[in-house]
């Protein structure tokens, strides 16, 4: 495993970071393929034997229980200093008025939620999930400087939008002195490229670490285009993300995974993971081979005809993700 510097901070996190919103109870969520305690707790436990130091949840995955799996495991299996924990905020965690959103009531009652699940005094890395319209990027940021200040987060980070939004986010902070977000989590693969516009470029004119979501495109960069899973037939979100006109891309990964005698994800993950600007991307896994592929894949060096091969068809989108 490599280990590298998250953005201009002295965070180090592992080249792979592993997301946990595969694990959690599915009778609290709405992923029927979330994997109960027993199962999330062996990938987790797998992830540290391979060197997996920074692992990334949300309050929102399975009510919650995402973050109990994790933390339990975590406990269990390693000692708090040696790992990275990140959390987001967000996404409605209840029924009415500050049950969701980044208000200051909603981040200064969420994180101490999130703490008590997760078992911890803090958290690494506190990260918004979305970007919220109805509450002033002012009082978001004031709050966040609090959390950090109080020792319930050491950085703070930001998910999917605009780079105009995120740009107002940065100098808004610096106007007040408050405390920066260090990483942008974004949604990027190779059938989703359209961060590399603007988004990426300004993380890395502004030394801002970027771990993406989706890397291997919820699935889709690992299978044939016609092939289904369970997770594919029942996520409604993930359907909005990609078109029929991807598959010429996902045709050549497989093509060239072939070639190299690796499977699939190995291709895409590798495309992900020595693109400039990207620090760790985030991988989802329910099964030991997926962990195994995304760890090797940080040894699988691409070839500039091949890294063209790749890109060639890509397909512009419209914005997705958030």
């Amino acid at each position: 495993m490599r280990y590298t510097r998250l953005g201009n901070t002295g965070l180090e996190i592992s080249a792979v970071t592993l997301g946990c919103m595969s694990f959690g109870d599915p009778e609290r969520g709405k992923h029927s393929w979330s994997l109960g305690e027993d199962e999330s707790r062996a990938l987790i436990k797998q992830a540290l034997e391979a060197g997996i130091t920074t692992f990334d949840t949300a309050n929102v995955y399975s009510d919650g229980s995402s973050e109990e799996i994790t933390g339990r495991a975590l406990k269990d299996f390693a000692r708090r200093d040696d790992v990275v924990i990140a959390t987001k905020v967000y996404n409605r965690m209840r029924p009415g008025p500050g049950g969701a959103g980044l208000s200051r009531k909603a981040i200064l009652s969420e994180i101490d939620n999130s703490l008590r699940r997760l078992g911890t005094d803090y958290v690494d890395l506190y990260q918004i999930h979305r970007w919220d319209d109805a509450t002033p990027i002012e009082e978001t940021l004031e709050a966040l400087h609090d959390v950090v200040k109080a020792g319930k987060a050491r950085y703070i980070g930001a998910s999917s939008m605009h780079a105009w939004q995120f740009a107002k986010a940065l100098y808004t902070a610096d106007l007040h002195g408050w405390t920066r977000f260090v990483s942008m989590q974004n949604h990027y693969n190779l059938i989703y490229r359209e961060e590399e516009r603007e988004m990426l470029p300004f993380c890395a004119d502004q030394g801002v670490g970027v771990i993406p979501w989706s890397p291997l495109a919820r699935g889709r960069l690992t299978r044939p285009w016609d092939a289904q899973t369970a997770r594919s037939d029942t996520d409604e979100f993930g359907k909005t993300l990609y078109h029929p006109e991807d598959r010429t891309v996902v045709e050549r990964v497989i093509d060239l995974a072939a070639k190299h005698g690796v499977p699939p994800a190995q291709i895409a993950l590798a495309w992900v993971a020595q693109r400039p600007a990207v620090t760790s991307p985030i991988v989802g896994v329910t099964r030991p081979q997926q962990l195994t592929d995304a760890v090797a894949a940080l040894d699988l060096e691409l070839g500039e005809d091949e890294t063209a091969l790749l890109e060639e068809p890509y397909q512009p989108h419209g914005v997705a993700g958030f």
